[in-house]
């Protein structure tokens, strides 16, 4: 562990290449068949299926380091342990895979928004990771990636047509919790921590920047969720179809 916080850009590009190969691995499962006879949305299926899987390992192992070290909390600057360090290594390697993903595959101008939240999350870790520095800061901000798997799992059911189905019911209401419970409240309590102690944090402008514009990307995408899963019926008579309505 002792290498990995003195080395930390090789482990950030051997991860990335560990969930490069989830992604060939997962290539191999059989696609619902409204999806593979669409290129975009098969390139949207398999690149949502190794984002599921950054999601199921990353946000319990958030919480799991809180809870070991729930005075990380309390001290995001400088508090954290070897296991939070590889897991923000391990998170990192993946936004990094992602980024190249929808760059090389052509969909970088469809998916700007997520290669600018991408920017912003890689630009934040990687300072923690070599600066040593906000390390509990970036365990915490991965709260959001328990809401992350019921919100890959909304996308995937969409991809497969089952928004009328039972389980994409539930879904969507235990995507509207986890969206409040941890993505909104993660974003606010960081927010909170370096407003309240910005004189004496290290870079504290440019974190409280990147912090803010994150929380307004957050709110934007809260309010799409909620017209699309909540409000659409009422408003239009029905969900619409192409590429946009996969993102909504």
């Amino acid at each position: 562990m002792e290498a990995l916080q003195l080395h930390p850009g090789p482990w950030v590009a051997a991860f990335a290449l560990a969930f490069r190969a989830v992604h060939r691995l997962l290539q191999a499962l059989p696609l619902p068949e409204g999806v593979e006879r669409d290129a975009f949305r098969t390139w949207k299926w398999r690149n949502l299926s190794v984002s599921l899987v950054h999601s199921l390992l990353t946000g319990p192992w958030a919480v799991g380091c809180m809870l070991m070290r729930p005075e990380m909390m309390s001290n995001i600057y400088s508090s954290f342990t070897p296991l939070s360090y590889l897991l923000v290594c391990v998170s990192s390697g993946y936004f990094v895979q992602d980024t190249f993903d929808i760059m090389f595959m052509g969909h970088a101008r469809g998916s700007w928004e997520f290669l600018l939240h991408h920017a912003l999350v890689i630009w934040c870790f990687l300072y923690s990771l070599f600066r040593r520095r906000y390390v509990a800061g970036a365990v915490l901000a991965l709260f959001v990636e328990v809401n992350s798997v019921t919100l890959h799992a909304r996308l995937l059911l969409k991809l497969a047509g089952a928004q009328g189905s039972p389980l994409y019911a539930a879904n969507k209401v235990a995507n509207l919790f986890t969206y409040v419970a941890f993505r909104l409240s993660a974003q606010g309590y960081i927010t909170w921590y370096i407003v309240q102690n910005f004189s004496w944090l290290d870079h504290a402008g440019y974190f409280l920047a990147t912090i803010l514009l994150m929380n307004a990307m957050i709110l934007v995408y809260f309010y799409r969720l909620l017209r699309a899963d909540f409000f659409r019926l009422a408003q239009n008579g029905g969900p619409r179809g192409g590429a946009k309505f996969i993102t909504d």
